[in-house]
């Protein structure tokens, strides 16, 4: 395999380094050789090279859909990354229960909701519901773990209504709806009310959705953030170990204070 120079990091079509890639966008322009054109010069104002206009479908009226290969003239150094990440030691179904029951010896209590005008559940049903996802069990099928699924379009003040109702060790929103930065606002909202209602030391706040980040999660005052492919046992392991984590902070605390 070819070594990878991490301090130029470039996309690559037919061989290592050479930059090509695909980009697909419309344009509010008829289709004809006119918007071929212009979808072409604007890739290369984009700084692509030998750009080509391989496909132009017609959308109807003013709208045209393009697919563009071009070459990419930028590279990316990968060591000055420095991204948050959930920090988690990964575990599978049995491990999960097993460290609950022998670290913590009661039950995990979670509340889960899509909120806001967000009606599509299938983030949240994929990590809750006891079906799981992708060959995992959700939450409802794990022995140690409580979790109320609430659904869709749920109003934030309900969602923590049920959070101090059932002394929620844990509170999961998922936002898939995100035209107009929507979600953002939603989540904005769900931790002030947190925090008005005086519990935010008291559960952890985890969102999830396609443009969630940890990054994201924690400038918004959530503890994690999960997005595209996490599976079950990636937040199942997050709460266990984060909850066993923040017991061992106030045991440490309390016998500083004596």
């Amino acid at each position: 395999m070819p070594k990878v120079d991490l301090e130029r990091v470039r996309p690559y079509g037919d061989t290592l380094d050479d930059g090509k890639v695909q980009l697909a966008f419309s344009l509010p322009l008829r289709y004809g050789p006119e918007a071929k054109e212009a979808a072409r010069q604007l890739a290369m104002k984009m700084g692509f090279e030998d750009v080509d206009v391989v496909s132009a479908h017609d959308l109807g009226g003013p709208f045209t859909f393009f697919v563009v290969y071009g070459k990419c003239v930028h590279s990316v150094d990968v060591t000055q990354l420095h991204i948050p990440k959930v920090e988690v030691e990964q575990m599978d179904y049995f491990q999960i229960n097993d460290f609950i029951r022998d670290k913590l010896g009661r039950k995990i209590t979670v509340v889960a909701a899509c909120t806001g005008s967000d009606a599509h559940t299938v983030g949240i049903d994929a990590i809750i519901n006891m079906k799981g996802y992708a060959g995992e069990y959700g939450l409802e099928r794990y022995p140690w773990f409580r979790a109320y699924n609430l659904g869709a379009q749920v109003p934030n003040e309900t969602l923590v209504a049920r959070a101090i109702e059932t002394g929620a060790d844990a509170i999961l929103v998922s936002q898939i709806v995100t035209q107009k930065n929507v979600h953002i606002a939603n989540l904005t909202r769900l931790v002030d009310l947190v925090e008005a209602e005086g519990i935010r030391d008291d559960v952890l706040l985890i969102c999830g959705g396609p443009r969630i980040s940890h990054e994201l999660a924690l400038e918004l005052g959530f503890d994690a953030g999960f997005g595209p492919g996490t599976l079950p046992s990636h937040v199942a392991a997050y709460i266990a170990q984060e909850l066993v984590r923040k017991e061992h902070r106030t045991s440490a605390r309390l016998t500083e204070e004596r």
